[in-house]
């Protein structure tokens, strides 16, 4: 840990395509750990591996993190002292590093071809082995390397990790945490095209960034003996390690990134808000000290705790997601709920010029919908003109439901200033008058101006459409 005991953690994720859920939480984690603990939280852009390289990604990944209100206080645009904060910027660092592990004797070149690595491999798994490097380089000569290299042979460099022992660690969620070395792979650590991997470029930046928590997926906890041994072999002090409950599905699969339902971006585009999705997913594998579950980000960042993340893995409940954003939209400013949901009526091809009626179906469909995409649902009868079934026309065209609609049209004519309750006084009187209730009224009403025979109630109704539209609807069918 960095010798002034500040806390910095940081996200160094992959611009590989989308913002995976898992990672959103890696980064909320940091995010909520250096804003309780007045630490510094770093945005790191791992992005050396040029085979899985997507572009504009990165871009995408920033876009999303400020989105959802995660700053940061040191990344790529907010350049801090241990810049740059991409790695493809820091090559010439790594390869520094690899080499000085060569010359410490930590570290080998290792000229086999894939070919030769791929039938090896091969091998292995037939003989129910775990596929590992076999060493064939760990030991050659100096001379040897000497003349490979005078070659020009295509080499990458790999650790020299000890076969002998155990690696015994810590970890902040799980306790202590031991490996076989034997069962540890010569990691690669800097490939032929002259980048690293993940695990030297990670431990290096990781240091010279003074980072003194690492908060990362469980899927990283195996790697920890390589970076302790890259740690070592440099005399550097080792960060705290906290490894991250795994995701799963509601049968207890792990959540995969190849899933395309698990894209951050996605889940916005269909709806669902950002301070939704922030207490959502602070809820997997972390829990606060009572029972409660709606959380602001201000609110989380007062209540996180490392002590309270679980070792065991956290389900993603899409159902219990829905229930949460309907929350969030229904308690939200109005305003700021009609402003997000507009690009679904355009897109639907609803004119809203009329901003005050708007806002009514809004207010009628958050009350309704679980996402901002589903209030859609909910509003397009309050504008397009209404499809009814055979079945449909014979309920309008009875005996009752025409009497009712003749003293509705009659009426609204010639009302004033209609206000929610004008309308209730109007649907008491027109069933008293006309002695006509329950179904015999409410049905065939609603679906006159509605075109369902559920949904919200009659005043609602004609308060949204207006005078001159309800009274269009009833005439319409008469």
């Amino acid at each position: 840990m960095n010798k002034n005991n500040a806390i910095r953690v940081r996200f160094a994720p992959s611009p590989t395509g989308y913002l995976h859920v898992g990672g959103l939480r890696t980064a909320l984690f940091n995010y909520l750990y250096a804003q309780k603990t007045n630490g510094k939280s770093i945005l790191r852009i791992e992005d050396t591996d040029k085979g899985r390289f997507v572009p504009g990604a990165k871009e995408d990944l920033m876009n999303t993190l400020k989105l959802l209100g995660l700053s940061y206080d040191e990344g790529p645009d907010n350049e801090g002292e241990f810049g740059p904060y991409v790695q493809s910027a820091r090559t010439e660092i790594y390869r520094k590093f690899a080499h000085e592990l060569v010359e410490r004797g930590k570290a080998y070149y290792c000229f086999c071809s894939k070919d030769r690595l791929d039938k090896v491999r091969k091998e292995q798994r037939e003989k129910n082995q775990t596929p590992m490097y076999d060493g064939k380089c760990r030991n050659l000569s100096e001379d040897e390397v000497k003349e490979k290299l005078g070659e020009d042979t295509p080499f990458v460099i790999r650790l020299k990790f000890p076969k002998e022992g155990k690696t015994v660690f810590y970890d902040k969620i799980r306790g202590k945490v031991e490996f076989n070395n034997s069962e540890v792979d010569d990691q690669i650590l800097m490939k032929a095209d002259g980048y690293p991997t993940y695990h030297l470029a990670n431990v290096v930046d990781d240091h010279l960034m003074k980072i003194s928590h690492v908060i990362r997926g469980e899927e990283w906890i195996t790697s920890v003996p390589k970076h302790i041994f890259l740690y070592e072999s440099f005399g550097w002090d080792l960060p705290k390690f906290v490894h991250l409950p795994l995701l799963l599905n509601p049968d207890k699969s792990k959540l995969s990134k190849r899933q395309g339902d698990v894209a951050v971006e996605k889940y916005l585009e269909k709806g669902y808000l950002p301070e939704a999705m922030i207490n959502f997913i602070a809820l997997l594998g972390w829990h606060a000290a009572g029972d409660r579950e709606i959380y602001s980000l201000k609110e989380l960042e007062k209540e996180f705790s490392l002590n309270r993340i679980s070792k065991s893995g956290a389900v993603f409940d899409l159902e219990k997601f829905q229930w949460m954003n309907g929350q969030y939209m229904k308690k939200l400013d109005l305003d700021y709920i009609s402003e997000k949901t507009e690009k679904y009526f355009t897109d639907a091809k609803i004119d809203i010029s009329d901003g005050e009626k708007y806002r009514k179906v809004v207010e009628n469909g958050r009350k309704r919908a679980s996402t901002l995409a589903g209030i859609i649902e909910h509003s397009t009868m309050f504008y397009e003109d209404l499809q009814f079934t055979d079945e449909d026309l014979k309920i309008l065209s009875d005996e009752k439901a025409q009497k009712i609609f003749s003293f509705w049209a009659d009426a609204l004519k010639n009302a004033d200033n209609l206000s929610l309750q004008k309308i209730n006084d109007l649907v008491k009187q027109s069933q008293k008058e006309l002695e006509i209730r329950g179904k015999d009224f409410y049905i065939p009403l609603r679906l006159v101006l509605f075109g369902n025979c559920h949904g919200p109630d009659i005043p609602t109704i004609v308060d949204i459409l207006g005078k001159e539209m309800t009274i269009g609807r009833l005439k319409k069918y008469l």
